[in-house]
């Protein structure tokens, strides 16, 4: 009963928590009366006794927790999309597009894959991004990598010099890019890729052996800037495809689907030139890596690991 008296008269607005003496305590239990027990209390908590002259009670200021460093920092993709305006000013050798992905934030959702394949209408078959799921460590210890691989967009692609009709070309700022109108589909850059980032479109469609093509498969594709409707065998089919970092959205000064549609904030994108850009910042992480540099390709996608 004596503690319970105690914790009460210490929770009091403006209480300092000072103990009180066995005397006075005896007198708040009751055994000094009433007065006894105000006495006590004022003169274990002075700071009430103005209050109490005053009948208003004093309370300390509120406090709020303060809000998470990523609620207050500046919007990554906000900065990417002005980074990219401020790139898209410059002449085009003037930039080198490259993208980031942290592995380590990456969730498996595969989001960008299908991100992709409703910007491009890609048909069955054709995937310009898939995630790549590995495994890691041995049972018990065992823990899931994940590794989206869009193309590399090299400086020095192996698929350029094997194309026999130079359908595939790299831009001065960095894209591997491919003219459908010139491709003749003889697939001689597919092996020539070392990271499997090229398929071949066999003119399949998602409504093959039903009676009609369901309308999202009559949209053209506005890769490269094009309109490019699968009908009657035209191109794109019949060729070789890849990613081209959605070249048709930057140039309209807005970031590749996959970034914008990542869920874990994964990916990035920017000029590699600019030495402000967020890219810029990534690549000089000590965790940075690039795939299978000892082919001499230099690919524009960093993972950081």
């Amino acid at each position: 009963m004596a503690s319970e008296k105690q914790v009460l008269v210490d929770e009091l607005p403006g209480g300092t928590g000072k103990l009180l003496s066995r005397r006075k305590l005896l007198a708040a239990l009751g055994f000094g009366g009433p007065a006894a027990l105000v006495a006590a209390t004022i003169a274990a908590h002075p700071a009430t006794a103005s209050a109490a002259a005053s009948d208003t009670t004093v309370l300390p200021p509120p406090s709020y927790p303060s809000l998470p460093a990523s609620l207050t920092q500046e919007n990554h993709l906000l900065r990417m999309q002005d980074e990219l305006k401020r790139a898209m000013a410059k002449p085009i050798d003037q930039r080198r597009w490259i993208m980031v992905i942290d592995q380590e934030k990456c969730v498996g959702c595969s989001a960008c894959t299908i991100a992709c394949v409703a910007e491009n209408h890609l048909p069955p078959g054709v995937v310009y991004r898939p995630v790549i799921d590995e495994e890691i460590g041995e049972y018990p210890n065992v823990r899931r990598r994940f590794m989206p691989r869009p193309c590399m967009q090299c400086a020095d692609p192996p698929c350029v010099p094997v194309c026999p009709v130079d359908a595939t070309y790299k831009r001065p700022d960095g894209i591997v890019e491919i003219d459908y109108d010139r491709c003749i589909g003889c697939r001689y850059c597919i092996p020539a890729c070392p990271y499997g980032a090229r398929v071949f479109d066999f003119g399949e469609n998602y409504s093959d052996d039903t009676p009609a093509k369901a309308s999202y498969e009559l949209i053209p594709s506005p890769e490269y800037g094009k309109n490019w409707k699968r009908e009657g065998g035209r191109s794109p089919i019949d060729n070789v495809r890849k990613c081209q970092f959605c070249v048709h959205r930057t140039e309209a000064g807005m970031l590749p689907a996959c970034v914008t549609t990542c869920i874990g904030h994964a990916t990035y994108f920017g000029d590699k030139n600019d030495e402000n850009s967020l890219v810029s910042e990534l690549i000089g992480s000590p965790r940075v890596m690039r795939l299978q540099l000892e082919f001499g390709t230099e690919p524009g996608v960093y993972y950081l690991v």
